[in-house]
């Protein structure tokens, strides 16, 4: 059986409706119909893969409330960036197991916390059984598609993650059922020269620099604007199969932060040979075009159809969203219904 086009990539799980990262978060997203899942891979202090947005934990757990780790609170400067909080680093998985999941923007989905609590933190080879357990149940096939985090930071730090990801993941790859990706690429290739079986992409934010480049060359790092010209997509075609890329960078926007068509930046990148991927659909009036947000609060949904029609209309392979269900029903809408491909306004 072969996987729809587009992809549905649950963005850390079903995580417009759980905690994210929680097992409940992945079993909802393969309910829904995602056909794929979206991990942050981070490391605990004795080498344990953990699935986290990112290894400060403050905001995904309720570490503040141990008051036997309130000493492992710390400041530390990751890619860049002057953070406090508490580190996956600074702790072994047992004690990581005791810590409870909790909703990273309660404001915003207010449904989402009244989980608070109820789930601990998963290693990555806990999902692997979640994927197999609801690949053999549904009778279809699931992907995982892997984003490794602040590898650069970790190596420094004596936790090389393509190594442990490798070792975690070699008796259960296959091409077709995993996807490797991070905003580094020199972590990409490090996992393809371990004989890792699968597809790498690489993840291009609106602005800024890859945080491995930045440690090799500071300030003259190549830029991922670089990467997405026409020289950059022709040397990443020769390296990874696939490049991410923010919605920002997809959706056509006028001064006043109106979405009024698409750009060309996924016919830019297939001209070059490769997959093109888009991050992150939400339904949420907060993450939405200012055209298409409706009355109400920010955490109400706003016009998400019309702003994922958008998305899909512009021929991309795979889209992360954390309401899945939603973007599945965009995809698999009557033919006829949805934007035609290449007919957008304002396209270009």
């Amino acid at each position: 059986m072969s996987i729809p086009r587009p992809l549905v990539i649950a963005h850390r799980g079903a995580s417009g409706y759980r905690p994210e990262h929680t097992m409940s978060a992945y079993a909802l997203a393969f309910a829904l119909g995602a056909d794929a899942v979206e991990p942050d891979i981070v490391s605990s202090r004795d080498g344990v893969l953990v699935l986290r947005h990112e290894n400060e934990i403050s905001g995904t757990t309720d570490v503040s409330r141990h008051a036997e780790f309130a000493d492992r609170r710390a400041t530390k400067v990751i890619d860049g960036v002057e953070l406090t909080g508490w580190f996956t680093e600074d702790f072994t998985w047992a004690e990581l197991s005791t810590l409870r999941a909790t909703e990273r923007i309660p404001l915003v989905r207010q449904a989402s916390s009244s989980f608070d609590g109820q789930e601990g933190m998963l290693r990555l080879v806990d999902l692997l059984e979640i994927i197999d357990a609801a690949a053999e149940a549904s009778g279809r096939p699931l992907v995982m598609v892997a984003e490794i985090k602040h590898a650069t930071y970790f190596e420094s730090i004596g936790l090389p993650l393509d190594e442990l990801f490798a070792a975690e993941v070699r008796h259960w790859a296959t091409p077709q059922n995993l996807v490797v990706e991070s905003f580094e690429q020199a972590v990409l290739m490090k996992i393809r020269a371990h004989g890792i079986p699968g597809r790498i992409v690489f993840l291009a934010e609106a602005k800024g620099a890859p945080a491995d480049l930045v440690a090799l060359h500071g300030s003259a790092a190549r830029s991922y604007a670089d990467h997405l010209g026409a020289a950059g997509l022709a040397a990443l075609a020769t390296e990874v199969d696939g490049v991410s890329v923010s919605r920002k960078l997809l959706l056509r926007q006028d001064a006043a932060k109106n979405a009024i068509g698409i750009t060309d930046i996924v016919g830019r990148i297939h001209d070059a040979g490769l997959l093109a991927f888009c991050w992150t659909l939400r339904a949420e009036n907060k993450f939405l075009a200012r055209n298409h947000r409706v009355r109400g609060d920010s955490r109400d949904y706003g016009d998400w159809r019309t702003e994922f029609e958008l998305i899909l209309s512009s021929g991309v392979d795979g889209v992360f969203a954390d309401q899945p269900d939603l973007a599945v029903a965009v995809r698999d809408a009557p033919s006829g219904s949805r934007i035609p491909q290449g007919k957008v306004a304002g396209s270009v």
